[in-house]
Order: structure tokens, then C-alpha cells, then sequence
């Protein structure tokens, strides 16, 4: 397991796209932890009411730059027919939203936590042991 624990953090704009087409601005900031290396978490700011937390495969961002990805409660692929956008669809029992956001934004941001654990590597930063006792100790 390596030792040299990193963090990235970006905040950005993600554009809600409400029914008949309103677009709304919500900040998001995103975040990359190498003690949980292959997760990507997101918080979106959802106004008075607080905000929103996800957790997105790295993978899962990587991959919906480029083309359409993901199955169930988050997908994520380029705009149709809108370079350099990116739309991000989730949805839960309580809802759901479809975002578009900068590719490059989130490309730079994907990059940014290349330099803290390379793709591949991911396994070198997991800790076995306190992963499985985190499972365990929730009956997952």
C-alpha cells in the first residue's frame, strides 16, 4: 500500500437542465481522495436546501468523456452534437437530474488525479484490511 496519501479538489459549474430546456447553474465541487482511489465525489450545492453528495467511479468519468457510460443511477457521455460538452444523468428514488458540464473542465480535473495515483494503480493504494472491516462492520 503506498503512503504518500493525495488529495485533488476542483469546484465548477454544473448546468441543470430542468424540463423545457431551463438551464440552471449549480456549484459543484469535486473531489479525489488516493485513500479511496477509485471514487470520485461529488457535492453538489443545492441551495438552502444544503447539498447533495455522490460518488462516481473514476473510471466511470473517464470512459463518459469520451462516450456514452455507465448503466443505472449514473450516466455519463459527450452532448450529442455540442463539442466539448458533457452530460451527466443521475437518478435515485427521490429524483433525478441531468447536468451538462465543460469536458475540458472535468478532463483537467480526471488529469489532475492521474498525477496523484496513475490509472492502474489504484490497487497499490487500497488497504485490504480496513476496507473489508468497513463492510463488515456496516453488514454490507
Amino acid at each position: 500500500m503506498a503512503n504518500d496519501h493525495g488529495t485533488v479538489l476542483a469546484t465548477m459549474i454544473f448546468n441543470l437542465v430542468a424540463p423545457a430546456g431551463v438551464i440552471a447553474p449549480v456549484g459543484v465541487e469535486l473531489r479525489y481522495d488516493s485513500r479511496n482511489p477509485y471514487e470520485i465525489s461529488m457535492k453538489l450545492n443545492v441551495g438552502t436546501d444544503g447539498q447533495v453528495d455522490w460518488v462516481i467511479a473514476r473510471d466511470l468519468l473517464a470512459d463518459g468523456l469520451i462516450a456514452e457510460a455507465g448503466e443505472g443511477d449514473v450516466r455519463i457521455g459527450p452532448r450529442r452534437g455540442f463539442p466539448g460538452l458533457v452530460v451527466i444523468e443521475m437518478s435515485s428514488p427521490s429524483g433525478q437530474a441531468s447536468f451538462e458540464v465543460n469536458a475540458d473542465q472535468l478532463a483537467d480535473f480526471l488529469n489532475d488525479t492521474y498525477d496523484v495515483v496513475e490509472p492502474g494503480d489504484e490497487h497499490r493504494w487500497m488497504n485490504v484490511d480496513e476496507v473489508l472491516s468497513q463492510l463488515l462492520s456496516h453488514n454490507l
